[in-house]
C-alpha cells in the first residue's frame, strides 16, 4: 500500500471512526431512552435501566416531594400561597423542573407556563396514580417526567400538584460517566488498531530494512529481507534492497573469482617468464664461461637465446591484448574481406611456419571465390595464430598434422582447425574459453602459456557477430570451429 493511501486511512481511522461511533453510541441511548407508550402516557418503570436513570430523578426531587407531600396533608392551605409556591419553584429550577397546582379541572399555578401548557392536557386526572414511588409519568414525545401528588383545598375541591422535569436534562451522572469511559476507550482502541497496523506496515519493515543495510555494511550479503505481503512505496523499497544485495553478492563472488584469477595469472606469468629468463641466463652464462667455445655451438646458444626472447614477446603481446580485453578496448579496424584471398594468404604464412616445426599442415577451401566477409584483418588473424599456437604446443605424437577447411551455411562462413594432439578431457570442454583456465593443471615448462589465449579468441570472434565452439577426443585431437557472418549489401544499406 502506497504511503499517501495508509496516511490517508490513518487520518479517517484516528478522526472519523471514534467519531462515527461516538454518535452510534449516542443514538443508542438516545433511542432507549424512549420507552414508547400505548397510550398517552406510560409508567415509569419502564426507562429505569436506560439513560434516564428514575431512581436518581426521584432521588433529586425527594426533598421536594417529600415536603410537598407533608403540606398537603397538614396545611393545604400553603397549595394556595403563591410566595411558598414560587420558593418551590426557585428550587426546583436548579435541577430543570417546576411544580403545576391543579384545581377542579383548571390550572391553579404554574411556575413554568411553557412546561405546563404543553403538558396541560396530558396531565393524569385526580387518584389516577397512587402516592409513593409510583405517582410518576413520563412523557416520551415531550421528554417530560412527572410526578403527582393529590389533595384537597380548604373549600373542598379536589386538586393535584405535579413536580415536571426535563429528562433531557435528568441523565444519569452513572450514564455520563460510561459515556465518558465508552469515549475514551474508543479513541484508545482506534489508536492501538491504527498503530499496530502501521508498525505492521511501516515500521517493521524499515526496521528489517536498517538491519539489512547494517549487514551490507559490514560486507554480510546473505541477509534477505522478507517481503511478503509488503506492497507499496516501501515494498518498492524493500525489492530494491533485495537487488542491490544481490548485485553486491554477485560482484562480491566475481571478485573473489577475479582475485583468484589474477593470483593464477601472476603465478602463471611468473612461471613462464622465470623459464625463458632461467634459460636466457644459463646460455649467457655458457657464452661467458666459454662453455661454447665454438662458432657452431655460439651460434645454437645464440639462436635459443633469441627463441627464448620472442617467447616472452608473444607473452607480452598477450598480457597487452588480455588488459585490452578487461578494459573492453580492443581496437578494430573492419574491412570487407574477400574470404578465399585473405585465408589463402594467411594460411600459406602459417604453412611454411608449420614445415619449420615438422608439423604436415592441410589447407581446403570449399566456397565460393567471391564471399566477403566484414572483419579486422589484424584481429582475425591473431584468432588464427592463437588457435594454432594451442594445437602445436599440445602436440604429443611423432606424426603431426593440423587441417584446417573453411566451408559456409546460408548465412555464416566457418572456419574449423582440426589437430591431432592429444586432445581435451570431456569434463574440460566446457571450460575452454574461461579466463586463466587451463585443462593441463600439471602443465610442462615446454607449454607453458597463461590460460588467456581462448577467452581472447572468443572475445574477438563475439565482437565480429560470430561464435565459436570447440570439439574433441581425448588421445585423438581437437577441432575448433568459428563462424562470422557473410557480408550482404542489403545489410549494409
Amino acid at each position: 500500500m502506497k504511503i499517501q493511501t495508509r496516511m490517508v486511512i490513518t487520518f479517517v481511522a484516528v478522526a472519523l471512526i471514534p467519531l462515527f461511533l461516538i454518535a452510534l453510541i449516542f443514538l443508542v441511548v438516545r433511542m432507549s431512552m424512549s420507552n414508547r407508550a400505548a397510550d398517552s402516557y406510560s409508567g415509569s418503570q419502564g426507562i429505569t435501566d436506560i439513560g434516564i436513570n428514575i431512581e436518581e430523578i426521584v432521588e433529586r426531587t425527594d426533598k421536594v416531594y417529600n415536603e410537598l407531600d407533608r403540606k398537603v396533608h397538614s396545611s393545604p392551605a400553603m397549595m394556595e400561597d403563591s410566595d411558598y409556591l414560587d420558593s418551590i419553584c426557585d428550587e426546583l429550577s436548579k435541577l430543570s423542573s417546576t411544580i403545576v397546582v391543579r384545581k377542579g379541572d383548571a390550572l391553579y399555578y404554574a411556575g413554568n407556563g411553557h412546561m405546563a401548557e404543553a403538558i396541560w392536557d396530558r396531565l393524569p386526572p385526580y387518584g389516577y396514580l397512587e402516592p409513593g414511588y409510583n405517582s410518576s409519568l413520563y412523557y416520551e414525545d415531550l421528554e417530560e417526567y412527572v410526578r403527582q401528588l393529590d389533595f384537597t383545598f380548604q373549600d373542598g375541591v379536589k386538586g393535584s400538584v405535579f413536580i415536571v422535569v426535563r429528562v433531557n436534562t435528568g441523565i444519569s451522572r452513572k450514564l455520563k460517566m460510561d459515556l465518558l469511559i465508552a469515549m475514551i476507550l474508543i479513541m484508545l482502541i482506534t489508536a492501538f488498531l491504527v498503530t499496530v497496523w502501521n508498525k505492521k506496515g511501516l515500521l517493521d519493515p524499515m526496521t528489517e530494512l536498517s538491519k539489512g543495510l547494517t549487514q551490507v555494511s559490514e560486507g554480510n550479503f546473505e541477509h534477505v529481507i522478507e517481503m511478503k505481503g509488503v506492497s507499496g512505496e516501501v515494498g518498492d523499497l524493500l525489492r530494491n534492497y533485495e537487488d542491490m544485495r544481490k548485485r553486491l553478492r554477485e560482484n562480491e563472488v566475481k571478485s573473489a573469482e577475479q582475485e583468484r584469477k589474477n593470483r593464477e595469472l601472476v603465478s602463471n606469468i611468473s612461471h613462464d617468464l622465470k623459464t625463458p629468463i632461467t634459460s636466457i641466463k644459463g646460455y649467457v652464462e655458457g657464452i661467458l664461461d666459454g662453455v661454447a667455445s665454438t662458432p657452431e655451438k655460439q651460434e645454437k646458444y645464440l639462436k635459443t637465446i633469441y627463441n627464448k626472447a620472442v617467447d616472452m614477446d608473444k607473452l607480452i603481446n598477450e598480457l597487452t591484448l588480455y588488459s585490452r580485453v578487461e578494459n573492453d578496448s580492443i581496437p578494430y579496424n573492419f574491412l570487407k574481406l574477400n574470404v578465399s584471398d585473405y585465408f589463402k594468404d594467411c594460411f600459406e604464412e602459417v604453412g611454411l611456419d608449420m614445415e619449420t616445426r615438422g608439423i604436415v599442415f592441410n589447407y581446403k577451401n570449399s566456397i565460393p571465390a567471391d564471399t566477403l566477409i566484414m572483419a579486422d584483418p589484424e584481429q582475425l588473424r591473431k584468432v588464427i595464430n592463437n588457435i594454432i599456437g594451442n594445437s602445436v604446443k599440445y602436440m604429443d605424437k611423432e606424426y603431426k598434422t593440423i587441417s584446417i577447411r573453411v566451408s559456409e551455411n546460408e548465412d555464416d562462413i566457418i572456419v574449423e582447425i582440426e589437430d591431432n594432439g592429444k586432445g581435451i578431457a570431456a569434463a574440460d570442454i566446457p571450460r575452454v574459453f574461461e579466463r586463466f583456465y587451463r585443462a593441463d593443471a600439471a602443465r610442462t615448462t615446454s607449454q607453458g602459456g597463461s590460460g588467456i589465449g581462448l577467452s581472447i579468441v572468443k572475445k574477438i570472434i563475439g565482437d565480429h557477430g560470430g561464435y565459436i565452439w570447440v570439439t574433441s577426443r581425448e588421445g585423438e585431437g581437437t577441432c575448433m570451429h568459428f563462424a562470422i557472418k557473410k557480408y550482404k549489401e542489403e545489410d549494409h544499406v
